[in-house]
Protein backbone atom coordinates (compact mmCIF):
# COMPACT_ATOMS: atom_id res chain seq x y z
CA UNK A 1 0.00 0.00 0.00
CA UNK A 2 1.32 3.51 -0.90
CA UNK A 3 0.57 7.22 -0.01
CA UNK A 4 2.57 6.71 3.61
CA UNK A 5 5.58 8.46 2.56
CA UNK A 6 5.18 12.51 2.15
CA UNK A 7 7.71 14.84 0.96
CA UNK A 8 11.17 15.36 -1.09
CA UNK A 9 14.18 17.18 0.99
CA UNK A 10 12.85 16.21 3.75
CA UNK A 11 10.76 12.93 3.93
CA UNK A 12 8.43 11.26 6.22
CA UNK A 13 7.12 7.88 6.11
CA UNK A 14 4.14 6.87 9.05
CA UNK A 15 3.66 3.05 10.03
CA UNK A 16 1.70 1.21 12.87
CA UNK A 17 -2.63 1.07 13.57
CA UNK A 18 -4.66 2.92 16.14
CA UNK A 19 -4.84 -0.43 17.99
CA UNK A 20 -1.95 -2.04 16.83
CA UNK A 21 1.35 -2.27 19.08
CA UNK A 22 2.44 1.40 18.23
CA UNK A 23 2.05 4.34 15.56
CA UNK A 24 5.70 5.84 14.59
CA UNK A 25 7.45 7.35 11.94
CA UNK A 26 10.60 7.64 9.89
CA UNK A 27 11.71 11.24 9.45
CA UNK A 28 15.03 11.17 5.90
CA UNK A 29 16.62 14.32 5.31
CA UNK A 30 17.51 16.21 8.64
CA UNK A 31 20.42 17.39 8.69
CA UNK A 32 23.49 16.19 11.25
CA UNK A 33 23.94 18.44 13.77
CA UNK A 34 20.99 20.00 15.11
CA UNK A 35 20.09 20.15 18.63
CA UNK A 36 17.54 17.82 19.61
CA UNK A 37 15.31 18.34 22.70
CA UNK A 38 13.31 15.39 23.91
CA UNK A 39 11.01 17.83 26.27
CA UNK A 40 9.60 20.21 23.02
CA UNK A 41 8.98 17.03 21.10
CA UNK A 42 6.94 16.04 23.98
CA UNK A 43 5.61 19.49 24.60
CA UNK A 44 4.60 19.09 20.76
CA UNK A 45 2.62 15.79 21.35
CA UNK A 46 1.17 16.93 24.50
CA UNK A 47 -0.48 19.81 22.47
CA UNK A 48 -2.34 17.02 20.05
CA UNK A 49 -3.48 14.43 22.57
CA UNK A 50 -7.15 13.68 22.84
CA UNK A 51 -9.41 13.45 26.21
CA UNK A 52 -8.90 16.54 27.03
CA UNK A 53 -11.81 18.51 25.55
CA UNK A 54 -15.64 18.03 26.17
CA UNK A 55 -17.58 15.99 22.97
CA UNK A 56 -13.75 14.61 21.53
CA UNK A 57 -12.94 11.30 21.99
CA UNK A 58 -12.50 9.96 25.31
CA UNK A 59 -9.49 7.88 24.47
CA UNK A 60 -6.23 8.88 27.26
CA UNK A 61 -2.99 8.22 26.34
CA UNK A 62 0.53 9.56 27.60
CA UNK A 63 1.85 9.59 23.94
CA UNK A 64 5.28 9.29 25.23
CA UNK A 65 7.74 8.89 22.06
CA UNK A 66 10.64 6.91 22.06
CA UNK A 67 13.06 8.22 19.55
CA UNK A 68 14.97 4.66 17.82
CA UNK A 69 17.60 5.95 15.67
CA UNK A 70 19.02 9.16 14.06
CA UNK A 71 19.69 10.77 17.45
CA UNK A 72 23.27 10.71 19.60
CA UNK A 73 24.16 13.18 22.65
CA UNK A 74 21.32 15.60 21.83
CA UNK A 75 22.04 16.23 18.15
CA UNK A 76 20.83 14.90 14.90
CA UNK A 77 23.05 11.97 12.89
CA UNK A 78 21.85 13.26 9.53
CA UNK A 79 20.13 9.56 9.47
CA UNK A 80 17.04 8.42 9.83
CA UNK A 81 15.14 9.41 12.73
CA UNK A 82 12.44 6.79 13.69
CA UNK A 83 10.19 7.47 16.49
CA UNK A 84 7.86 5.38 18.03
CA UNK A 85 5.06 6.05 20.12
CA UNK A 86 3.05 2.84 22.25
CA UNK A 87 -0.69 2.52 22.16
CA UNK A 88 -1.53 1.73 26.43
CA UNK A 89 -5.28 2.40 26.10
CA UNK A 90 -6.96 0.74 23.31
CA UNK A 91 -10.45 -1.08 23.58
CA UNK A 92 -10.52 -2.75 20.92
CA UNK A 93 -13.77 -4.76 22.15
CA UNK A 94 -15.53 -1.52 21.97
CA UNK A 95 -15.37 -1.47 17.87
CA UNK A 96 -16.61 -5.39 17.41
CA UNK A 97 -20.19 -4.04 16.24
CA UNK A 98 -18.45 -2.06 13.51
CA UNK A 99 -16.43 -5.05 11.99
CA UNK A 100 -19.65 -5.09 9.32
CA UNK A 101 -20.65 -1.31 9.67
CA UNK A 102 -18.73 1.59 7.88
CA UNK A 103 -18.89 4.92 10.50
CA UNK A 104 -19.60 8.09 8.59
CA UNK A 105 -17.17 10.66 8.42
CA UNK A 106 -14.82 7.95 8.56
CA UNK A 107 -12.64 6.02 5.98
CA UNK A 108 -14.11 2.81 6.85
CA UNK A 109 -15.61 1.96 3.57
CA UNK A 110 -13.25 3.71 1.37
CA UNK A 111 -10.57 1.57 2.72
CA UNK A 112 -12.61 -1.87 2.28
CA UNK A 113 -13.40 -0.92 -1.29
CA UNK A 114 -9.96 0.03 -2.01
CA UNK A 115 -8.09 -2.50 -0.40
CA UNK A 116 -10.25 -5.51 0.17
CA UNK A 117 -9.50 -5.56 3.99
CA UNK A 118 -9.67 -3.07 6.54
CA UNK A 119 -8.34 -2.74 10.59
CA UNK A 120 -12.34 -2.25 11.83
CA UNK A 121 -10.43 -1.47 15.53
CA UNK A 122 -10.45 2.14 15.91
CA UNK A 123 -9.86 2.66 12.15
CA UNK A 124 -6.51 1.23 11.76
CA UNK A 125 -4.00 3.00 9.26
CA UNK A 126 -7.12 6.09 9.07
CA UNK A 127 -7.47 6.94 12.73
CA UNK A 128 -6.86 10.45 14.04
CA UNK A 129 -3.70 9.21 16.31
CA UNK A 130 -2.13 8.51 13.04
CA UNK A 131 -1.58 12.41 13.18
CA UNK A 132 1.34 11.29 15.89
CA UNK A 133 3.58 11.05 12.70
CA UNK A 134 2.80 14.21 11.65
CA UNK A 135 3.11 16.26 14.99
CA UNK A 136 6.43 14.33 15.01
CA UNK A 137 7.62 15.18 11.60
CA UNK A 138 6.73 18.54 12.28
CA UNK A 139 9.06 18.83 15.29
CA UNK A 140 11.77 17.73 13.11
CA UNK A 141 11.10 20.07 10.40
CA UNK A 142 10.57 23.00 12.76
CA UNK A 143 14.42 22.42 13.24
CA UNK A 144 15.74 22.71 10.02
CA UNK A 145 13.25 25.76 9.70
CA UNK A 146 12.47 27.17 13.06
CA UNK A 147 10.72 30.76 12.43
CA UNK A 148 7.84 29.00 10.61
CA UNK A 149 4.45 28.86 11.67
CA UNK A 150 1.25 27.13 10.40
CA UNK A 151 -1.90 27.31 12.37
CA UNK A 152 -5.09 25.10 10.87
CA UNK A 153 -8.71 25.73 11.99
CA UNK A 154 -12.12 24.31 11.56
CA UNK A 155 -14.60 26.77 9.22
CA UNK A 156 -17.94 24.25 9.86
CA UNK A 157 -18.63 21.71 12.09
CA UNK A 158 -22.04 20.63 12.13
CA UNK A 159 -24.39 23.22 11.49
CA UNK A 160 -21.73 25.61 12.32
CA UNK A 161 -20.16 27.36 9.87
CA UNK A 162 -17.54 30.36 9.25
CA UNK A 163 -17.52 32.73 6.59
CA UNK A 164 -13.45 31.69 6.25
CA UNK A 165 -12.78 35.37 6.23
CA UNK A 166 -10.22 35.98 8.83
CA UNK A 167 -7.74 38.84 8.27
CA UNK A 168 -5.20 38.57 11.22
CA UNK A 169 -4.56 34.98 12.34
CA UNK A 170 -2.45 36.05 15.38
CA UNK A 171 -5.17 38.65 16.53
CA UNK A 172 -8.22 36.20 15.69
CA UNK A 173 -9.44 34.60 18.82
CA UNK A 174 -10.19 30.15 18.54
CA UNK A 175 -12.06 28.72 20.53
CA UNK A 176 -11.11 25.00 22.37
CA UNK A 177 -12.33 23.06 19.30
CA UNK A 178 -10.08 25.77 16.81
CA UNK A 179 -13.09 27.29 15.20
CA UNK A 180 -12.93 31.08 14.82
CA UNK A 181 -14.42 32.98 17.51
CA UNK A 182 -15.81 31.98 21.07
CA UNK A 183 -19.44 33.02 20.68
CA UNK A 184 -20.10 29.50 19.66
CA UNK A 185 -17.94 27.03 21.84
CA UNK A 186 -20.75 26.38 24.29
CA UNK A 187 -23.14 25.48 21.44
CA UNK A 188 -20.63 23.20 19.57
CA UNK A 189 -19.40 21.66 23.11
CA UNK A 190 -23.74 21.05 23.24
CA UNK A 191 -23.50 19.53 20.06
CA UNK A 192 -20.72 17.19 20.19
CA UNK A 193 -21.76 15.63 23.45
CA UNK A 194 -25.42 15.30 22.14
CA UNK A 195 -23.88 13.22 18.86
CA UNK A 196 -21.62 11.18 21.59
CA UNK A 197 -25.27 10.41 23.55
CA UNK A 198 -26.64 9.64 20.20
CA UNK A 199 -23.82 6.53 19.31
Amino acid sequence: MRGNTFGKMISMTSFGESHGVALGVIIDGVPPGLNFCADDLQAALDKRAPGKIEGTTSRLEPDRAEVLSGIMDGKTLGTPIAVIVKNTNQRSKDYDKLQNNYRPGHADKTTMQKYGIRDHRGGGRSSGRETLARVIAGYFASLVMPKTEVKAFITKLGPFEHDGKIESISKTKFDEYHFPGTDQTENIKNYLLDLKKKR
